[in-house]
């Protein structure tokens, strides 16, 4: 599991933990049953006191992404194909709302810019193609 953090960001460290592992759960990074580092050992990684990752696990356990084991490392839970869908288009929407307000601030039309989004998403499904 890989988390960076950002310490100009302005978000909490555990807030950054806790968005970080959301996303690599919507991503199908982190797949269900895979464990998760141990408070210990994510704290001495990242550098940060144990209590900031424990919070962040906490708040984890609490909206059913991962699940506590006693005695084992935390697992990412099993969750429903409907549940993984909605994740990721909720991921998707965090990204996209801060350029939706460059967009407005920068005066670009909506059809502008969906269709800007439209062709860089066409771009990046050509790229794959030759990659493939």
């Amino acid at each position: 599991m890989l988390i960076v953090l950002d310490s100009q960001s302005g978000m909490p460290v555990y807030r950054q933990i806790i968005e970080q592992v959301r996303f690599q759960v919507a991503a199908g990074l982190l797949e269900p049953g895979t464990e998760l580092p141990s408070t210990r050992s994510l704290s001495q990684e990242l550098g940060v006191n144990p209590m900031t990752v424990s919070k962040a696990y906490g708040l984890l356990e609490e909206a059913g992404l991962v699940v506590r084991r006693p005695g084992l490392p935390l697992v990412v839970a099993e969750r429903p194909a409907s549940a993984e869908v909605e994740a990721r288009t909720a991921q998707l929407a965090a990204l996209l709302e801060p350029v939706a307000v460059a967009a407005r601030q920068l005066g670009v039309d909506n059809d502008t810019a969906l269709g800007l989004f439209r062709r860089l998403l066409k771009e990046i499904a050509r790229h794959e193609e030759t990659r493939a």
